[in-house]
């Protein structure tokens, strides 16, 4: 007998995790700002990420702790290659690019497309469900983030806004493509992204002119990038194993609302009517995906694949001698038709 709310978990809590982990990034960078040229901190938060969660891995490996996720497989490599290129370099190249010839309040604004572009590949390219419930609560979602980064001033949409809502493409294409790679090792998977892509930004930034800061800003903005970038990464790919890539991308939309309350008390900055209201909106848009319930008769399909899995009602399989649970190995699944409440998780990618 499924419980009500099984469906919520973990998936839920690991989405609005990295939310949390990512918003809260913001206002605390924004501290180093003064001492840390913008791009060279870009570098320094994605080297963070990718540092730190090395050494989480050798750690981990040296105490005997080996990881029970499923490695990469040769089949994951260009999936890998298009997530780096995309979701790791030229987004933040595009980005930077784009606000160096734009104002701020435009700026802002336009990086409220990358939930915007996330959902809409998920729903349009990759046929992820969606209902009038959840196209509602991402509509309140990021209604409510536009509202946090107006200022009354408007935007134009010249050459550098087309620079920042291409990075949000490709920040888009990032997060529905990385899905393809959900199955995986999620700390593999960001320590590559992020080794690779706080290279590429950092030795940018330092051809550009950019100056190296103090001992104690590099290790700030590392600690920052590990936390921020690197375990809200992971958070995020594990969110998107259990809810999606649109779900996982509207619950993410709320990181700018948990920036934004923890400037108040970084900054001293009042509390204002637009934070209110969009703490309204989000709080709609939350409270409509939270009450959502997917449940129908549907068909798995045969399908063999690689992850970290416990023997449930979706993994009834055997094994030669004892197990411990959960664990990863290459596993069948044999055709199946049942009825619980799901999201478009790994074993949920059918049609409707």
């Amino acid at each position: 007998m499924t419980k009500p709310n099984s469906h919520l978990w973990p998936g839920v809590p690991l989405a609005l995790g990295a939310a949390v982990l990512f918003g809260a990034s913001a206002p605390v960078s924004k501290l180093l700002m003064g001492a840390v040229d913008p791009w060279l901190l870009a570098g320094i938060l994605y080297l963070g990420a990718g540092v730190g969660l090395a050494l989480v891995t050798f750690a981990r490996a040296w105490v005997g702790l080996p990881s029970a996720e499923a490695s990469l497989r040769r089949g994951d490599l260009p999936w890998l290659a298009a997530v780096v290129l995309f979701g790791g370099m030229l987004g933040p190249l595009l980005l930077m690019l784009g606000l160096a010839r734009s104002s701020a309040a435009s700026g802002a604004l336009l990086l409220n497309l990358e939930g915007l572009a996330t959902m809409a590949i998920a729903w349009l390219v990759f046929r992820e469900n969606v209902d009038r419930r959840l196209l509602l609560g991402a509509a309140a979602i990021l209604c409510g983030a536009v509202l946090l980064s107006w200022n009354g001033q408007g935007f134009r949409l010249d050459r550098g806004g087309l620079l920042i809502a291409a990075a949000c493409l490709c920040w888009g294409i990032d997060n529905n493509l990385t899905r393809k790679l959900s199955a995986a090792d999620p700390v593999q998977i960001a320590m590559i992204k992020g080794l690779m892509a706080g290279c590429v930004n950092f030795a940018l930034a330092l051809w550009l002119g950019a100056a190296l800061p103090d001992a104690r800003f590099l290790v700030a903005g590392a600690v920052v990038g590990f936390l921020g970038v690197g375990v809200s990464l992971v958070l995020f790919m594990l969110g998107l194993r259990h809810l999606g890539t649109a779900r996982t991308g509207a619950y993410f939309s709320l990181a700018p609302f948990i920036g934004a309350v923890l400037a108040l008390v970084l900054f001293n900055e009042a509390l204002t009517v637009s934070l209110l209201a969009a703490g309204g909106l989000m709080a709609l848009g939350l409270w409509l995906h939270l009450s959502e319930r997917h449940d129908h008769f549907h068909e798995h399909d045969a399908l063999e694949h690689d992850h970290l899995h416990s023997h449930d009602a979706h993994h009834q399989h055997a094994h030669d001698g004892v197990v411990t649970e959960p664990h990863s190995h290459w596993h069948r699944h044999e055709p199946l038709r049942h009825k619980h409440p799901h999201y478009p998780d790994l074993h949920h990618r059918h049609g409707h």
